[in-house]
């Protein structure tokens, strides 16, 4: 694993959107416009939030939005020239800040020299052999006169193909100039899971003779993420998985759900170090996707000290909302010009944290790459710790409706939330930690010296600590119907199965599935209150307990009809 990951705090840029360039490149001057300088201009900011990485969307020639590359050699001129690019990047080189480019080796916008010439010379062209599926006895959306394939169906972006030696040539060469010229520290690369296998291995090693420590990043949604990330092909793949957990188990308040996904690919990816975040330039906004903004502190918490690298997304660190819309103009919103001097409603609580959250995981081994282990866990509060090399850090999360207190074992005679500078007495090897509503804490040994800014405290009362009811007897297990299969709890599952939710809500199971990629058993069960809707989750989730306030009960109850 390269180190300097660890030790990272990535700031994610989309360059057209943040730098307020035109739509489309034909609505531009000829002429270059220097707009990528606006990067340089923000790194007062970035340090102050203790940024040290960029990743920088799509940003050479293109017609629209930059995934529909014409040149990879040339900034887009709607951003400027390769030479002002240069400038910047050895401005961000200058205040310790590394750059990550975004690749995008997959497809090819219409305008590409290869793609025009085989719209003017047909069969003729010998860039035939570039494209997937072309065919010149169909026809295109675009009524070119011949069939290609588009990633995704979207005809504006045209599929290479990466079997072609001319073709991965051409793109290595693209990479070895972004070294060369750029000096860049990494790649994400676009739509990775439509990459092929051999053209990442030759990248992976490609890159790594140029640079010892240089970085790839596969963009992958769903599947098993060990068949990207591993010692032939990426060090890290975007972590969509613990992206909707993060928000989802804030919205339900059910801590379990988030929680769940953590010890699931720690046991199932090991040390793969996951790029972590909860926005990016394809979804909405956190602060639009929360039903509870004041939670929102309490998920870059859980970002940041979870097991993996953290990035914000431009403008997120200020609270900004946006909704990823309908049609040509959906992502608009998302990926909007921001002023740094002028952010309507800015949240300078939220930067500050955000900026503590960067310093800490600076300071603290545990935090970059310690073990993870639950603690306490219940719908509301969270409860977990990092542990490297003798250094513990605790992670205490309140979304409750109140202030909570949690009670810490611990070696350390003394506590300090290193977010607020609060020191905590240790008893008899025990401290009570009260956290407030929707607020977090950092602790770790107070004598550690660690110059961290410190963020504004939240007022709270101490509150006792809750009362913990005995666990019910077990219940004794339903008569099973159809092919029965046991969850953590030892009950077994009832296909047809009458089933009620700890929070209310009634649910029929339908069957027992195998994930596709991980081969785990996944229940498929339908919501019979409201408007039907059919949901799938873990078994193992499924049938576990929950602490539900103290109170031991099923997740999921089954009823004798």
């Amino acid at each position: 694993m390269n180190n300097w990951i660890q030790k990272s705090n990535f700031y994610h840029i989309y360059p057209l959107g943040f730098c307020g360039a035109e739509t489309y490149r034909h609505e531009s001057a000829e002429t270059p416009v220097n707009r990528i300088k606006k990067i340089s201009e923000w790194i007062p900011h970035l340090k102050e939030m203790n940024i040290n990485a960029v990743y920088l969307g799509p940003l050479f020639e293109s017609t629209k939005h930059g995934y529909d590359t014409i040149d990879y050699k040339t900034v887009d001129r709607r951003l400027g020239t390769n030479d002002d690019f240069k400038k910047v990047c050895a401005d961000l080189h200058a205040n310790g800040i590394r750059i990550v480019l975004d690749g995008v080796f997959n497809h090819v916008g219409r305008d590409f020299i290869g793609f025009k010439d085989v719209q003017q010379n047909r069969e003729r062209s010998r860039y035939c052999g570039w494209f997937c599926g072309l065919n010149f006895g169909g026809n295109s959306s675009y009524n070119d006169g011949f069939w290609y394939e588009g990633w995704n169906n979207c005809y504006d972006l045209v599929k290479l193909n990466l079997r072609n030696p001319e073709v991965t040539d051409y793109l290595i060469g693209a990479i070895d100039f972004w070294i060369n010229e750029f000096d860049i520290d990494g790649i994400r690369f676009d739509a990775a899971d439509c990459l092929d296998n051999d053209f990442i291995k030759r990248i992976h090693s490609f890159t790594r003779s140029k640079k010892s420590d240089f970085w790839l990043m596969g963009e992958i949604i769903h599947g098993d993420y060990r068949r990207w990330a591993n010692p032939e092909m990426f060090d890290c793949v975007t972590n969509y998985q613990c992206y909707k957990g993060i928000y989802s188990s804030h919205n339900d308040r059910n801590y379990f759900e988030i929680a769940h996904s953590i010890e699931y690919q720690l046991g199932q990816y090991g040390n793969i170090y996951m790029y972590n975040f909860v926005d990016n330039h394809d979804v909405a906004r956190l602060a639009s996707q929360l039903r509870d903004y004041d939670r929102i502190y309490c998920c870059y918490t859980l970002m940041y000290t979870m097991y993996g690298v953290p990035s914000v997304y431009y403008g997120s660190e200020f609270g900004i909302k946006g909704e990823k819309g309908r049609g040509a103009d959906a992502d608009n919103a998302i990926r909007p010009c921001l002023d740094l001097n002028n952010i309507p409603d800015r949240d300078d609580k939220l930067v500050n944290h955000i900026a503590a959250l960067g310093a800490v995981r600076c300071a603290l081994p545990a935090v970059q790459s310690g073990s993870y282990k639950k603690i306490d866990l219940k719908n509301q509060t969270f409860l977990y710790e990092r542990e490297k090399d003798g250094q513990t850090v605790y992670v205490a999360l309140n979304i409750s409706d109140g202030d909570y207190t949690f009670n810490i074992r611990t070696n350390y005679p003394k506590l300090k939330d290193m977010l607020t500078g609060k020191c905590f007495d240790v008893n008899g090897g025990s401290a009570n930690i009260t956290v407030p509503k929707n607020g977090s804490m950092v602790l770790a040994d107070a004598s550690l010296n660690v110059d961290v800014p410190v963020c504004e405290a939240i007022e709270s009362t101490p509150a006792p600590a809750p009362e913990v009811k005995p666990e019910p007897a077990p219940q004794p297990a339903p008569v099973q119907t159809g092919t029965p299969s046991a969850g953590d709890s030892g009950r077994k599952i009832v296909i047809g199965g009458h089933y009620k939710h700890f929070k209310g809500g009634d649910y029929v199971v339908l069957n027992v599935a195998k994930d596709s990629e991980t081969l785990e058993d996944m229940v498929v069960y339908m919501q019979i209150y409201d408007k039907p809707r059919v949901w799938v989750r873990p078994l193992k989730m499924f049938m576990e307990n929950v602490n539900d306030h103290g109170n031991i009960k099923p997740r999921f109850d089954f009823v004798e009809d």
